[in-house]
């Protein structure tokens, strides 16, 4: 009996540090999906590196108390999965957010973004913001605006000094 309750505090030790580790965490209810529903969405996380899991909603809550999450023990009712991202923040949110658009049956509960708790609205502003990449090549062409600006008005002073000595 004691090996059975040993396994269960490993579970809750090892959902707490993903809780802890994570940059962002999302929760859904995926009640309605059908078995190639859920492989799909398995294969579209997994290629984003974002890691999807199922446990008990007992060990859940006390891995949430654990983590100092327990903000979050309200969302974990029914069934439930976990998708949880160490690299992008954005990621998990995005994808489980198409999908939730193409299956009605998938439900976003809540999420931890970075360490605070985040509603589904939270969740959904965040699966709304361009991806790492795109951020970054928008700081890139802002970046460069000045540069490029001032590059076209010393073409257009030399052009218009090339006209006037010509």
């Amino acid at each position: 009996m004691s090996s059975v309750i040993e396994q269960k505090k490993q579970i809750v030790e090892e959902i707490a540090d993903k809780f802890k580790s994570s940059k962002s965490t999302i929760v859904v209810d995926y009640r309605g999906l059908t078995v190639g529903e859920v492989t799909e969405l398995r294969k579209q996380l997994r290629e984003a590196g974002v890691e999807f899991k199922v446990y008990k909603n007992s060990l859940t809550r006390r891995a949430t108390e654990a983590a100092e999450l327990s903000g979050l023990n309200e969302s974990l009712t029914g069934p439930n999965a976990i998708a949880f991202s160490t690299e992008d923040v954005v990621a998990p949110a995005k994808i489980l957010n198409d999908f939730a658009k193409k299956h009605e049956a998938l439900e976003i509960k809540a999420g931890v973004i970075e360490g605070n708790i985040a509603t589904v609205e939270e969740v959904q502003a965040l699966a709304d913001l361009p991806s790492r990449e795109g951020l970054l090549s928008m700081l890139l062409s802002v970046l460069q605006a000045p540069i490029r600006n001032l590059a076209l008005a010393a073409k257009a002073v030399a052009d218009q000094k090339e006209e006037q000595g010509a």
